[in-house]
């Protein structure tokens, strides 16, 4: 009698494992959808403004400018510290509204590096961008400890993108753009795993969990969006020659 419920007791312990397993596929499935979509609007939204010298002059030749360079930042920030309080229609609304507000940021890559770079770049970023998330998803070593680290090099980083914005040295570009794709690369592995593990703990926490990740799959692609456009754009400066 003790073996019978002994081993009905591991089926039970293995049908929630693989439910869990299955919902751990469903989501990061949702945060991918999420990216490809992100990055597909984006994408369009860049092209159609980057090739339309009309639109180009209209939006870069005045002080409007500025205003579209730092919405997205500030629709990050909202997005930060709302999300707990929207609703998911409010969450995935922000969302692509940031994506598009973004490609029209990248409009001018199109003009300075040209199409054939561009593409050249994407697809050595998504190589490399599947391969890390990959690896972020399935290695059994915790990445935790590199978020600080990782954070710290962000933080230098820009400093010294503001510096050489003012020094304008080519080796201090050079040296930027490959520790940018570094710091992208590392922080592609680390929040795959950390969206991995933040849905291994709430997916047994109920309908207020359900909510949780929902939202969390938004914040998720996100973080997984300005990964792949960040090392995107490092990639380019290294590989594309201006036009």
């Amino acid at each position: 009698m003790a073996e019978y419920e002994y081993a009905q007791q591991g089926r039970t312990v293995g049908v929630e494992a693989a439910q869990i397993d299955a919902g751990l596929r469903a989501h990061m499935n949702k945060v991918y959808t999420y990216l490809s979509g992100g990055l597909a609007l984006a994408g369009v939204v860049a092209y159609v403004v980057g090739s339309n010298a009309t639109l180009m002059q209209a939006i870069w030749s005045g002080p409007q400018k500025w205003a579209v360079i730092l919405a997205p930042l500030g629709l990050i920030f909202f997005l930060s510290a709302r999300i707990n309080k929207m609703s998911l229609t409010g969450a995935q609304a922000t969302y692509w509204v940031f994506t598009a507000l973004m490609g029209l940021s990248m409009s001018t890559l199109l003009a300075v590096y040209g199409p054939t770079a561009i593409v050249k770049a994407f697809l050595i970023t998504a190589v490399a961008f599947l391969s890390l998330s990959l690896y972020g998803y399935t290695t059994k070593r915790s990445l935790s400890g590199m978020g600080s680290f990782l954070m710290m090099g962000l933080i230098g980083l820009i400093l010294a993108m503001v510096v050489n914005w003012f020094l304008a040295s080519p080796a201090l570009h050079f040296a930027i753009s490959v520790i940018g794709v570094l710091i992208f690369a590392g922080l592609t592995a680390y929040d795959t795993q950390r969206m991995k593990n933040e849905y291994l703990q709430m997916a047994t926490a109920g309908a207020e969990g359900a909510m949780w990740l929902a939202k969390s799959a938004v914040m998720g692609a996100l973080g997984l969006f300005l990964n792949f456009v960040n090392m995107m754009q490092f990639i380019l400066a290294l590989t594309g020659g201006s036009e």
